[in-house]
């Protein structure tokens, strides 16, 4: 499958991979004639980096998570410890931005209230 195809499937660019292949966050082969090959692997990984960045993961992390990736077994307590890392800070964030969530329907319930029809009086 060539490069724009792949790209579509995974919903980035092909710039976005040719980028990604040029830092060594993405490892492609290629056939006799040069074509890049993608694999069900490579799209699993990719899969992988986007989280990683949809969370908040700066590419530079991303990249070092990547070399430690590549470097096989011997990483596999340097790569957990990474990730657990971000998922501290993923749940920071997240708990962030429930409490700006309760404030913000907090201002909301204000805004319906004083806006709400007054009752009816009797007569």
């Amino acid at each position: 499958m060539n490069i724009q195809t792949f790209a579509e499937q995974c919903g980035v660019s092909a710039h976005t991979l040719r980028y990604y292949e040029k830092i060594g966050l993405l490892q492609v082969r290629r056939n006799r004639s040069g074509h890049r090959q993608f694999t069900e692997r490579d799209r699993d990984w990719l899969g992988f980096i986007s989280r990683l960045k949809q969370t908040g993961m700066p590419l530079q992390q991303i990249c070092h998570y990547a070399q430690l990736r590549a470097e096989g077994d011997s990483t596999l307590a340097e790569r957990q410890a990474l990730l657990e890392q971000h998922a501290e800070a993923v749940a920071a964030r997240i708990a962030q931005e429930q409490q700006h969530l309760l404030r913000l329907e907090e201002k909301i319930r204000y805004y319906q209230q004083l806006s709400a029809p007054a009752p009816a009086r009797r007569k």
